[in-house]
């Protein structure tokens, strides 16, 4: 008997991605098949694919926002922004990746189209990037935003400059009227 391990070569053979544990964070590596003993390995950080997700979505008409945890809205607090508030990824058992969107929808638009624009965005991001296949888009609308508070939102952000006594909406004057 042998004290050197068998190495069957199906297995070997068979092996095109690994999926590796980091310190904190599941990691994504992917390696070539006729790579597999040798220590070449390219890795994603599960916040790599979020924070491209996150930047694709954004540009997607329809979308005013991410909606984020508790914990985002603790940093917001404190005056940082996560950029990839709203994405969570999921490391499927075949390697590829599951991604998970939370969102501020704009009031009028059609929810489906949105849903068809960020698959096709977020597939052709993570693919283009990374060379990793989607295996699922799972989108959540947490809410749906009007012009009224579209514009509120950004006020409050420091997007746009307060309101003065001069530019209230004509509502409140005509309520003032009756």
């Amino acid at each position: 008997m042998s004290d050197t391990p068998e190495v069957r070569e199906d297995v070997v053979d068979s092996v095109s991605t690994v999926v590796a544990a980091g310190d904190d964070l599941q990691d994504i590596v992917t390696t070539a098949e006729e790579d597999v003993i040798s220590e070449d390995s390219l890795t994603f950080s599960n916040g790599v694919i979020e924070k491209i997700v996150a930047i694709a979505v954004r540009t997607v008409p329809g979308i005013v926002g991410m909606r984020g945890g508790w914990v985002n809205s603790v940093q917001e607090a404190f005056g940082q922004r996560d950029v990839r508030k709203g994405v969570t990824v999921e490391v499927t058992p075949d390697s590829s990746v599951r991604v998970n969107i939370s969102i501020l929808m704009e009031y009028g638009s059609y929810a489906p189209k949105v849903f068809d624009d960020v698959k096709q965005t977020v597939v052709n991001q993570v693919t283009g990037m990374t060379g990793l296949e989607v295996a699922g888009v799972n989108l959540r609308i947490e809410d749906v935003l009007t012009p009224e508070e579209i514009t509120e939102r950004k006020r409050r952000r420091g997007e746009l400059p307060e309101e003065t006594e001069e530019e209230q909406p004509k509502e409140q004057e005509e309520a003032a009227e009756e």
